[in-house]
C-alpha cells in the first residue's frame, strides 16, 4: 500500500455513524488503488457482500461491470492496471427500510482531493453513478443525461450508470448504451491496458 492507502485503511471516522444504522456495523475501508493504474473506477460505496469481502465489486453488479468493460476477473483486480475509488471507502449500511444509504458525505471530504492528486496521471475514468458524476461534472440534468452526453467527455472520461441489477430496466430503455457507448468504452479500455504500466516495467 501507498502511505495515502494505508492511512484510508486505518480511517475510523464514521465509527458512531455506522453503529446507529439498521446493520450496526464497524468501518472497513475498501481500498484498491496504485499510482501506476492505467484505469480508474470511481463508483459510489461497497455493498453489504463487498464489505464481508474485501474486494471492490465483488458481486452480481460487478459481474456486469466486468461485462460493460470487456475484462476479466484477474485484470479487474490487478491493481497496477486498474484502480477502484468510491466516494465513499466503506459500506454506509441501510436504513430502516433495508435500502443502502448514500456515502457519507465526510469520506469524500476527507480523501478525494488526495486520492484525485494521487491518480491524477491515471489516462482513463469511469463515473459510475451519480455521485461520482456529481463530483466530477457538476450537478447536471441527472445520470440518463450525464451518460447520453459520454461523447463530450470520452475519451479521458466516460459516465455510466451504476451496474446493478436494479437498472435492468434501464438498460432496456436505453438500448443505445449497449449499442453505442460500450464498444467504444471496451475498445478504449483495451488500448488503456495494453500498454504495461509504470510499475510494471520496474
Amino acid at each position: 500500500m501507498t502511505n495515502l492507502a494505508r492511512e484510508i485503511d486505518a480511517c475510523r471516522l464514521c465509527a458512531d455513524r455506522f453503529a446507529a444504522t439498521e446493520t450496526r456495523h464497524a468501518p472497513r475501508p475498501v481500498v484498491w488503488f496504485q499510482p501506476a493504474a492505467r484505469v480508474r473506477i470511481i463508483g459510489q460505496a461497497p455493498g453489504m457482500r463487498v464489505h464481508k469481502s474485501g474486494l471492490p465489486f465483488d458481486d452480481p453488479s460487478g459481474d456486469r461491470l466486468r461485462d460493460w468493460m470487456g475484462v476479466d476477473r484477474e485484470t479487474f483486480y490487478d491493481k497496477t492496471r486498474i484502480a477502484i475509488t468510491p466516494m465513499g471507502f466503506c459500506f454506509p449500511g441501510y436504513d430502516a427500510k433495508g435500502s443502502d444509504l448514500p456515502p457519507p458525505k465526510i469520506c469524500a471530504k476527507t480523501w478525494a482531493d488526495r486520492v484525485d492528486a494521487t491518480l491524477s496521471d491515471v489516462p482513463l475514468t469511469l463515473l459510475v453513478g451519480g455521485y461520482a458524476q456529481a463530483r466530477h461534472l457538476g450537478r447536471g440534468k441527472g445520470v440518463t443525461a450525464t451518460v447520453q452526453a459520454w461523447r463530450d467527455h470520452a475519451p479521458r472520461l466516460f459516465p455510466l450508470p451504476h451496474p446493478s441489477w436494479r437498472n435492468t430496466g434501464w438498460l432496456k430503455k436505453n438500448p443505445w448504451f449497449e449499442a453505442k457507448l460500450l464498444p467504444v468504452l471496451q475498445a478504449r479500455v483495451a488500448e488503456m491496458l495494453s500498454h504495461p504500466s509504470a510499475e510494471a516495467k520496474l
